[in-house]
């Protein structure tokens, strides 16, 4: 045991990180939307804590290789709206039970896929960047899962932008994410120490995505990806219900 987890536990969380990284990497977002469901399956005591951590590392990498194009002036609407939604957040981690949480993750993972598959596309204005931004906040918080409402805002920009902005918004929403959880004192050391166990995963999956983005299309694997995790949710989901 490790953490409190068997080996199998960390192997399958290790694969679904490298998997996310490589995604994230290649289309802006990926961690939170294939890791989260399977966290909170195998280990969902290190929910949210985990991903967070995970959250704001991974962008650090894409940004040694993207950091032009940052759409600053969304961001300056977008990061102050994440905070009241970070405090709305927390509470939220306070007052549901892990099974609740479940219930909460796979429902946001199954908006998201549906909102991506449909392809909506929303305006991008101080009204839309501020809703995000808040819905974000409770959403990434809450779940580890905030990328969504602002990448559905983005998804029809160059794609460079989109990546290296969703970047920037994911170090300073998951660091906003992890100071409120800390301070509601529902952030556990061993959550850091298994962010800290599969952080070379991070690379592993920034290093595929290297490779891959030679001759893979993008569209193609961002599809594949999110049947993966409708599937998912839906596992985790039922498992909740019925614990």
């Amino acid at each position: 045991m490790v953490l409190g987890l068997d080996p199998l536990a960390i192997a399958i969380l290790a694969t679904t990180v490298v998997v996310g990284a490589t995604v994230q990497t290649l289309v802006g977002l990926g961690v939170g939307l294939v890791a989260a469901p399977v966290t909170a399956l195998v280990a969902p005591e290190m929910m949210p804590g985990t991903l967070l951590w995970l959250a704001a590392a991974m962008p650090l990498v894409t940004l040694l290789r993207e950091h032009d194009n940052i759409d600053w002036r969304g961001l300056g609407w977008s990061i102050p709206a994440r905070i009241p939604g970070t405090a709305v957040g927390v509470a939220v981690v306070a007052l549901v039970s892990e099974r609740e949480l479940g219930v909460a993750v796979g429902l946001m993972v199954l908006a998201a896929v549906v909102l991506t598959l449909k392809t909506v596309r929303l305006p991008i204005n101080r009204t839309t960047l501020v809703t995000a931004g808040f819905v974000s906040g409770v959403t990434g918080t809450a779940t580890s899962i905030g990328g969504p409402p602002l990448a559905l805002l983005y998804q029809h920009r160059e794609a460079r932008q989109i990546r290296s902005t969703l970047a920037v918004y994911f170090v300073l929403g998951a660091v906003l994410s992890l100071a409120g959880l800390a301070v509601g004192d529902a952030l556990q050391t061993r959550e850091l120490l298994l962010a800290l166990l599969l952080a070379p995963c991070l690379v592993g999956g920034f290093a595929v995505s290297t490779v891959l983005r030679r001759w893979v299309d993008p569209d193609r694997v961002r599809y594949g990806v999110l049947a993966v995790c409708g599937l998912s949710a839906l596992v985790l989901m039922v498992r909740s219900l019925t614990g």
